[in-house]
């Protein structure tokens, strides 16, 4: 008796994982420049935080004739006018804001505005190990707490 070979149509064994195989390498190739992408864009949205909170610290030193410290935590009135997060809701962002006087002056000659990656009341899961908390005060210093030496533009 004669046997009849059926064709099955479809992908072998090998096939399958030969595809698998050049995705994982893809993908180990794509992933570590996808999350340095975000990390930079997550640090430009600090950067742009700090440039408004300045923007509205001179606002308010115009009418008041100093600046004012204020962080997530403020109370007083005046203060809670200020964002104290970089992104749309404080949920969402990477960065928490704070300001204090600049080191060694009053609030009525400097303020220090700095951006905290990460912190329990932001995004807890960002980090950035390359610039870490980047600070911005009142006359146009730019500096970062980390060892990366290219933090801002």
């Amino acid at each position: 008796m004669k046997r009849v070979l059926t064709y099955w149509p479809g992908f072998t064994l090998v096939e399958v994982l030969m595809v698998l195989a050049i995705l994982a390498i893809l993908t180990m190739v794509s992933y570590p420049t996808y999350a340095g992408y975000i990390t930079k864009t997550r640090r430009t949205e600090g950067q742009i935080a700090l440039i408004e909170a300045i923007g509205q610290q001179e606002r308010f030193y115009t009418s008041h004739n100093t600046y004012i410290a204020f962080d997530s935590s403020s109370l007083d009135l005046e203060e809670k006018r200020f964002k104290w997060w970089s992104g749309t809701s404080a949920q969402l962002s990477a960065y928490e804001l704070r300001a204090r006087a600049c080191p060694g002056q009053s609030l009525a000659q400097c303020v220090e505005v700095q951006a905290v990656p990460g912190t329990g009341k932001v995004d807890a899961g960002f980090k950035d190990a390359d610039c870490e908390t980047l600070t911005l005060d009142s006359a146009g210093e730019r500096k970062a707490s980390g060892p990366f030496d290219r933090c801002w533009p």
